[in-house]
């Protein structure tokens, strides 16, 4: 799995992948939560319909490894990434106090640097079609799959989709082992389960542990898409990817992100629900990208003070903090203050909810939309447009978080109004964490530039960050005064 130690932003609370990347200590982090019937098809494991027990064998779990060990795989990736060499040319009147500090980041030139790592994964199809961890094969350039019985091939990468961290692989094969198919929304918090994967490169290792929570959003991952298993499973570096079994041999999910202070196992680990993999994994094969409905909003969680303050019984669904010019949200009528109850009848108790049934939705088709507005519930009609999203690439609502993972922050654009009140283009910062908050970056910040390049869009800083070593300077203004932050990005 992938380093997940946001390295800066999620180094402080401990939460990081593990995969290929774990190595290298990059963030690369998330759909619908219903199953679809149209991924049953092209390759694709048909769900099993036995739940899952909930009592453990005399003899542990050796039938169930027994039975489905084959059917997982260990990933191997070879691949460049991009990094930075430093050159001369700091002007030579530049002030002692700033000229340390410039070095780090002014006359920087990419290069590439090889790149190897390992990871799990597991057979969906007896023709060779395989689930694992985008993060695991991300900037990879040769992929190979290893089987329990030795054999190696070559695999290509079908698709991948970062915003739930699934890609999809394809070697030539037949007559495969092939894990039997889950349902993770059956699983009970408390009931046994079981990871198979390579950690550390120990290829077929095997750990068990318990479900310790469901729908668990992961800190930094606002808007996700992923309401992730919780489990006390021993995960480490190499199992990103790997498959998290009942005990009745069902694969509920993918093992994908691990909490931890020192980089290792530390009692909680992150599985993705398979039936969004068992989505994205049937789009990627059909269609090579992952279609979501989109609706241009920006939510927060109603807690009990707003639950108050706006003559909510309870904190319940996702309060509207910003709605996008001419998105479908402004077509339907959505302000800033609703809160949203419901979308086409699924209450919404936590505003993570929400992305995750406008994603599930066809672009174009109309939903119903509760909302709670000056007192009273209200009903709107909305028809998600579709998110403009790329093969391996974050879509829209990701790029709000751009930077995130180095810089943490989330920020959006100036909306008209505010573009006129400020006088210039800039983003503001709507979340902060790790390297900025360490600096003193707030939220309502406007950003202005990173390292000299002024950045008007989240995409502009996602790249800015990009390209920066360890040590960045940030223009930001704050109460009608600019000045540059220094950020350590490690």
């Amino acid at each position: 799995m992938k380093a997940n130690l946001l390295v800066g932003a999620l180094v402080a609370a401990g939460l990081i992948g593990t995969g290929a990347a774990a190595y290298r200590g990059h963030w690369s982090p998330i759909a619908s939560v219903q199953a679809n019937p149209a991924v049953l098809e092209a390759g694709v494991a048909a769900p099993a319909v036995n739940p899952a027990t909930s009592s453990l064998p005399l003899n542990g779990f050796s039938d169930l490894v027994k039975a489905y060990g084959p059917a997982v795989v260990n990933v191997r990736v070879e691949g460049t990434v991009k990094t930075s060499n430093q050159v001369q040319g700091i002007p030579d009147d530049l002030p002692p106090e700033f000229r340390d500090f410039f070095r780090n980041f002014r006359g920087q030139v990419p290069r590439a640097t090889p790149m190897r790592g390992e990871g799990s994964g597991f057979i969906v199809s007896p023709d060779g079609y395989i689930l694992t961890n985008a993060h695991v094969v991300e900037n990879a350039d040769h992929v190979t799959v290893l089987l329990t019985d030795r054999r190696e091939y070559t695999a290509k990468v079908v698709g991948s989709d970062k915003a739930t961290d699934v890609a999809v692989l394809k070697i030539d094969a037949t007559g495969l082992p092939t894990v039997k198919v889950g349902d993770s929304r059956r699983a009970q918090v408390g009931e046994w389960v079981v990871a198979i994967g390579s950690p550390f490169g120990f290829e077929n290792s095997v750990t068990a542990g318990i479900v310790s929570a469901k729908s668990r959003a992961l800190p930094g991952d606002a808007g996700s898409y992923v309401p992730f298993i919780q489990t006390d499973v021993a995960v480490n570096p190499g199992n990103s990817g790997g498959p998290l079994f009942n005990l009745a041999g069902e694969v509920i999910g993918i093992n994908s992100q691990i909490y931890s202070r020192s980089g290792g196992f530390q009692g909680i680990s992150f599985a993705i629900p398979i039936e969004i993999a068992m989505n994205v994994e049937g789009q990627l094969v059909k269609h090579g990208k992952v279609e979501r409905g989109r609706l241009g909003v920006t939510v927060q969680e109603v807690n009990a003070s707003l639950a108050s303050s706006f003559g909510l019984d309870r904190p319940r669904g996702a309060l509207v903090s910003s709605v996008d010019p001419g998105s479908p949200a402004e077509k339907a009528g959505l302000q800033v203050g609703d809160i949203v109850l419901s979308y086409n009848g699924h209450p919404i108790e936590h505003n993570n909810e929400l992305a995750l049934l406008v994603a599930d939705s066809h672009p174009g088709t109309k939903a119903e939309v509760e909302v709670w507005r000056k007192g009273k519930k209200e009903t709107l009609a909305v028809a998600p447009a579709e998110q403009k999203a790329k093969l391996a690439s974050n879509d829209d609502d990701d790029a709000k978080a751009a930077g995130h993972g180095r810089l943490g922050v989330v920020v959006r654009p100036l909306t008209a109004d505010e573009r006129e009140e400020v006088g210039k283009k800039a983003l503001v910062v709507e979340q902060v964490n790790g390297a900025a908050e360490r600096a003193g970056v707030q939220p309502g910040d406007l950003v202005l530039q990173l390292n000299g390049t002024p950045v008007t869009t989240p995409e502009q800083l996602r790249d800015a960050v990009a390209k920066s070593g360890k040590r960045a300077a940030l223009l930001i203004q704050r109460d009608n005064r600019q000045l540059f932050v220094p950020v350590e990005m490690g």
